[in-house]
């Protein structure tokens, strides 16, 4: 039998104890009195993991939503071109004139064409007025006068509007961007 500390007789074990030893933590006790060590290495790799993961998401946005209108980059004015269509808007065929009220007005004819074999779609078409500085400073939209070409068929287009800056000096026609 192992042996064990004697107590002499007529001495308790408690009045060994200090007298604030209630306030004493235990080390025994469900918290311990220490702090747990803090692994950096895995607060910066969720850290990381945190960025790649908005990063991830912010590229989706971009790629399915496309570029907010109000973000600086730059766009191209307009659509890619269309294969089997060709536009034809002679200079000559583009009038702009002051009426007689003082109104300014632009005017605009040409054709589309489907050159190609197959029936093809007509998308909108865009025009672009823009100044001495080549700055955009009127545009708009034309809806063609057809959905659809078949091969070798043309549509003519004619386009007017009123109250176009005076500041134009000249115009640009292609597809609408999608």
């Amino acid at each position: 039998m192992p042996d064990r500390p004697r107590i002499p007789r007529g001495q308790d074990s408690r009045s060994e104890q200090p007298d604030n030893f209630d306030a004493m933590p235990s080390s025994f006790d469900h918290q311990p009195p220490f702090r747990p060590r803090r692994n950096t290495l895995k607060l910066w790799t969720a850290a990381a993991a945190g960025f790649a993961l908005v990063v991830a998401l912010l590229i989706a946005a971009v790629t399915y939503l496309g570029l907010p209108d109000w973000l600086p980059v730059a766009r191209p004015t307009f659509g890619p071109t269309r294969p089997d269509l060709e536009l034809s808007f002679p200079a000559e065929r583009q009038d702009r004139r002051t009426l007689p009220n003082g109104t300014e007005y632009f005017g605009a004819s040409g054709t589309v064409t489907n050159v190609g074999k197959e029936v093809r779609d007509l998308p909108p078409i865009l025009i672009v007025l823009r100044d001495g500085q080549n700055r955009i400073v009127y545009t708009w939209d034309v809806a063609p006068p057809k959905d659809a070409l078949k091969p070798g068929e043309s549509v003519n287009v004619n386009e007017a509007v009123t109250d176009v800056p005076k500041s134009a000096k000249f115009a640009e026609i292609g597809w609408k961007p999608d």
